[in-house]
C-alpha cells in the first residue's frame, strides 16, 4: 500500500469543529493533522471504584472475560462520549476501533482495524474472507456512501451450481456432504477490499497502521468468549473435517478449545502482516490466495475417513477479478422530520426497512409506546407491535417477490423510486386493520417481475458494528460469513464462508418460472443485512443516528423496531436496542423476543392473538449495535446501546 497524505487540519479548522460538536473533548489536540486524544482513561471501561480497566487486562471488570451465555444480559443503560465512539458485539473489537479512533483515525480506518479482530475474536460471525456492507457518511461532503462487499458466484458457476455436483447433468446428485459444506457455498470474498475502498477515500492514517490489535491479539493470544466457545462446540464435527480448523479450534488430545481457555492464532497474524503490506491485494493474488482456491477446491475431507466433497469451481482470476462496489443508499424522508438511509441491493433489508417506515408514517405510532421504557426498554404496547408487524408483512411480500442482484436482475417499475413512492405506499398502508392481523400479505403490482423465493434463514454468523468519529464521521457495518463458522473450510487462519447458499438452489420456482435471486456468474446472492444512518430533517446533514444488526431474514424486524423505539417512542440508544425484538416477515407468525425472562410479556401476547396474530416467543438473537447524537446538559454527546442478547461493548473517549 502506498502511504497517504495527511489531511492538514488547522487549529482554527479545529476549534470550528469542537463548536459545531457542542465543545468536544479537553484532551483532543491537533497533531499533524489528525484529532488526537490524550486522554489515558480513553477506550477503557469504568470499574467499581471509578478506575479505568483495558479491555483485555484480565483485571477485575474486564468485559472481555467471558460470561456464561445467559441470553440476555441485564441492567445496561447508555454510554455517553465527547468525540468518538465504537459499540461492536465482541469488546476487543471495540478497543481496537476505539484506539484507532484516539490515535486521530477515522471511521473508515477504525472500520478496518475492528473487522480485523472480529475475523480472529468472532470467527462464527465474521470473517477476512467474508462479506459486509457499510453506509458512510462523510461530515465534510455532507454525502451518504453505500459500500458492497458482497460475494459473487465464481464465473463458472451456472443457475444449477447448488443444486447439482455437475451442473448440465439432472441426474448427478446434489452437492455433498451437502451444499453448505462441500465448496459450492464459499463465494468470491469481498470485505477486505471494499474496506480498503473506503478507507483510501475517507481515512487519515496509514493503511498499515489498521491492522496491529489484531497482529498482537492474534500472536500473543486472547481469551475464547462464551459465544466463540459455544460455536466450536456445536460445530465440532464439521470442523473436524478441515485440518486447519482442528489445528486452530482442537487441542493436541483432539478435544474442542472452551470459553475461557487462551489461544492463540499465529497463522492468522501472518495473514493480517500481509494485508497491511500488500493491501487486500494479499487476499486476492499471490499465495493465500492459492490457498484460497485449493482450499475450496478440494474434493475430500482432511477426516480419516476422507469425506467426499463437491469441490468450488472458483479460480485465482475470480479472485484477482473482484471488485467492490459504489451504490446509491436506499434513502427517504419519514415524518417529515428525518431523512433514512439504508442499503441497496443486493441486499433487500435497506428497501424493506424504508418501506415499512414509509407505511407507518400513515400511523400515529407516538400513541403506542412501550410501558416503563426504564426497565430494559420496556414492554411493547400491542398496538405498537400489530402495526409494525403489518407494515413489516407487506415490506417482506415485496422483498420477496422482487428484490435481488439489481446488476442481473431490475427492480420492478422504476426501480426504487416506485418501491418507495408515497403514494404507493399510502395505498399499501391502506390494507393495515387496526383490529386484525393480514396474515400472509401480497407483493404490490408492478407489472411482471421475476419472482425472487423467500428467504426464511435464521443464522447465527453475522455481526454489526457503528462507529463515529472526532471529524463528525460515521460508520454503519453489517459484516458476516453467513452461518455460524462458515463453510468449516480453513486457510491460513479464516474461515471462508458460505454465502452463496443465500442463492435459491432451484432456480425454477413451482411454477416454472426462473427465480430472480438463483446462482448466476458473477452475481451476488441477496441479502438482507441493513446498515442504516438517520439524520434530522429532510436530507443529510445533522446526523442523528447509526444502527444495524445480525439476523439472516430478520434483520428487517431487528432493525426496524429499533429505528421506531428512537424517533416513535424516544427512547435513547440503549432502551431502543434493548427493546424487546418483534416482528414478523411475510407469514402468519409474529415473533416477540422471550430472550428477557424478567419482562412479563402475556399481556402482550394475549393482545396480539386477540388480533389473529400467531405468536413465537423463542429467544432472538440479535446483534443491534446503535450509537445516537444527543444534547445533554448543553452538550453535544455521542449515546451508545450495545445488545444485551450478545457480548458487545461500547467505548469512546473518556466518559465511559
Amino acid at each position: 500500500m502506498k502511504n497517504k497524505p495527511l489531511l492538514l487540519l488547522t487549529p482554527i479548522a479545529f476549534a470550528i469543529f469542537l463548536a459545531a460538536c457542542g465543545g468536544g473533548s479537553d484532551n483532543l489536540v491537533v497533531d499533524n493533522g489528525l484529532i488526537v486524544d490524550t486522554n489515558p482513561n480513553s477506550c477503557t471501561v469504568s470499574s467499581s471504584n471509578g478506575a479505568g480497566v483495558v479491555v483485555g487486562s484480565g483485571q477485575p471488570g474486564d468485559p472481555a472475560a467471558p460470561e456464561a451465555p445467559s441470553g440476555y444480559r441485564l441492567g445496561y443503560k447508555a454510554k455517553y462520549s465527547n468525540s468518538y465512539m465504537v459499540v461492536a458485539n465482541t469488546p476487543l473489537a471495540s478497543k481496537a476501533g476505539c484506539e484507532v479512533l484516539r490515535a486521530g483515525g477515522t471511521a473508515a480506518d477504525a472500520a478496518v482495524a475492528v473487522q480485523a479482530v472480529l475475523g480472529l475474536v468472532e470467527p462464527q460471525s465474521s470473517t477476512l474472507a467474508g462479506s459486509a456492507f457499510m453506509m458512510y457518511y462523510d461530515a465534510a461532503t455532507k454525502k451518504v456512501t453505500a459500500y458492497d462487499g458482497r460475494e459473487t458466484a465464481p464465473a463458472a458457476a451456472t443457475n444449477y451450481y447448488l443444486q447439482r455436483q455437475e451442473q448440465a447433468d439432472a441426474d448427478s446428485g446434489a452437492p455433498v456432504p451437502s451444499a453448505r459444506r462441500s465448496g459450492r457455498s464459499i463465494g468470491v470474498p469481498g470485505v477486505m477490499r471494499m474496506l480498503e475502498m473506503a478507507q483510501t477515500e475517507h481515512g487519515k492514517l496509514q493503511w498499515n497502521q489498521l491492522f496491529d490489535e489484531g497482529i498482537k491479539l492474534a500472536d500473543q493470544g486472547f481469551v475464547i468468549p462464551a459465544r466463540l466457545g459455544s460455536a466450536i462446540a456445536s460445530n465440532a464435527n464439521n470442523l473436524a473435517l478441515d485440518a486447519n480448523a482442528v489445528a486452530t479450534f482442537f487441542h493436541t488430545d483432539g478435544s474442542p478449545r472452551k470459553s475461557g481457555e487462551t489461544m492463540t492464532n499465529v497463522p492468522y497474524a501472518k495473514t493480517l502482516q500481509a494485508l497491511a503490506e500488500r493491501g487486500a491485494d494479499a487476499l486476492h493474488q499471490g499465495e493465500i490466495a492459492k490457498a484460497i482456491v485449493a482450499k475450496a477446491g478440494q474434493t475430500v475431507g482432511d477426516d480419516a475417513a476422507r469425506t467426499p466433497m463437491t469441490p468450488s469451481l472458483m479460480t485465482l482470476q475470480d479472485l484477482a477479478a473482484y471488485e467492490p462496489k459504489k451504490r446509491e443508499p436506499v434513502c427517504t424522508t419519514y415524518r417529515n422530520a428525518y431523512y433514512i438511509c439504508s442499503m441497496s441491493p443486493p441486499s433487500s433489508g435497506g428497501i424493506a426497512i424504508v418501506q415499512a417506515l414509509g407505511i407507518l408514517e400513515n400511523f400515529d405510532l407516538k400513541q403506542y409506546p412501550p410501558a416503563d421504557p426504564d426497565n430494559e426498554g420496556g414492554i411493547p404496547s400491542v398496538m405498537g407491535v400489530h402495526l409494525v408487524s403489518e407494515a413489516s408483512r407487506l415490506a417482506y411480500a415485496d422483498r420477496d417477490k422482487y428484490v435481488a442482484d439489481t446488476d442481473f436482475v431490475p427492480l420492478p417499475g422504476q426501480g426504487v423510486a416506485s418501491m418507495l413512492n408515497k403514494d404507493y405506499l399510502k395505498q399499501r398502508a391502506s390494507l393495515i386493520s387496526l383490529d386484525q392481523s393480514m396474515g400472509v400479505a401480497t407483493a404490490g403490482d408492478f407489472g411482471s417481475a421475476q419472482r425472487q423465493g423467500i428467504d426464511t434463514t435464521v443464522e447465527h454468523g453475522t455481526t454489526h458494528f457503528s462507529i463515529t468519529d472526532a471529524y463528525g464521521n460515521v460508520a454503519s457495518v453489517t459484516s458476516t460469513v453467513e452461518s455460524s463458522m462458515g463453510s468449516f473450510h480453513m486457510v491460513d487462519g479464516f474461515l471462508l464462508s458460505n454465502q452463496l447458499t443465500d442463492f435459491s438452489a432451484n432456480p425454477l420456482d413451482a411454477n416454472g418460472n426462473l427465480v430472480a435471486n438463483r446462482v448466476d456468474a458473477g452475481k451476488r446472492p441477496r441479502s438482507t443485512m441493513a446498515p442504516t444512518i438517520v439524520f434530522k430533517g429532510t436530507e443529510p446533514g445533522e446526523f442523528l443516528m447509526a444502527t444495524g444488526s445480525p439476523g439472516g431474514g430478520t434483520i428487517i424486524q431487528y432493525v426496524l423496531k429499533t429505528v421506531v423505539g428512537a424517533l416513535d417512542w424516544n427512547l435513547d440508544a440503549q432502551q431502543a436496542t434493548s427493546l424487546v425484538d418483534f416482528g414478523a416477515s411475510n407469514s402468519r407468525t409474529t415473533s416477540v423476543d422471550g430472550a428477557n425472562t424478567t419482562l412479563d410479556l402475556s399481556g402482550l401476547m394475549d393482545g396480539l392473538k386477540a388480533k389473529g396474530h400467531t405468536i413465537s416467543n423463542s429467544a432472538q438473537s440479535s446483534g443491534i449495535s446503535t450509537i445516537m447524537r444527543v444534547t445533554r446538559d448543553g452538550k453535544t454527546q455521542w449515546e451508545g446501546g450495545v445488545d444485551p442478547r450478545r457480548e458487545g461493548i461500547v467505548l469512546g473517549d473518556g466518559t465511559q
